[in-house]
């Protein structure tokens, strides 16, 4: 039997946040800077509060709001509120029939209301990969042959790391 993998083993740390009085288009351009699609809101104790992501900054073009002379406005006016997260001594599985359950990429990853880190789906195809080449049956897998030396190199890393 493999190892468990917990989520706090393969959550992404040091993320960009968003504070709720941010101006929208100063997040628009940090969202867009970083290259991300989305971002935690939190308050000034690094409580979720919310998520601002792509779809949610597209209701300010979608109303036409963006060529009023009103245009603009602040984070807490756009971001998601109702957010799931998820613990981070939560198993990954667990994670995987969250995100087969909805459709976003992303669970900020909560401890006691604190953000400490975000989970993605290619997190947990990541925590996937470390299961087949951790496998006492990976030679049974057919498809462990098949990953790429980079994916493994980043696995070997982060078994180090633990």
């Amino acid at each position: 039997m493999s190892k468990v993998i917990l989520v706090r083993e393969v959550m992404a740390t040091g993320l960009l946040t968003l504070k709720p009085d941010m101006p929208i288009f100063q997040a628009i351009g940090l969202l867009l800077k970083n290259k991300v699609s989305g971002a935690p809101v939190v308050d000034e104790n690094n409580k979720l509060v919310g998520v601002l992501s792509e779809k949610d900054c597209l209701r300010i073009f979608a109303n036409e709001a963006f060529f009023s002379e009103t245009a603009g406005g602040a984070v807490a006016d756009y971001m998601t509120r109702e957010v799931q997260t998820i613990d981070p001594d939560a198993e990954v599985f667990a994670a995987a029939d969250v995100f087969m359950k909805h459709s976003f990429r992303r669970l900020p990853v909560v401890d006691d209301g604190n953000l400490v880190g975000q989970l993605s789906r290619r997190d947990i195809l990541m925590a996937s990969m470390r299961i087949v080449e951790e496998s006492p049956k990976k030679k049974a897998w057919s498809d462990a042959r098949y990953i790429p030396e980079e994916i493994k190199a980043v696995l070997e890393d982060r078994a180090h790391a633990d």
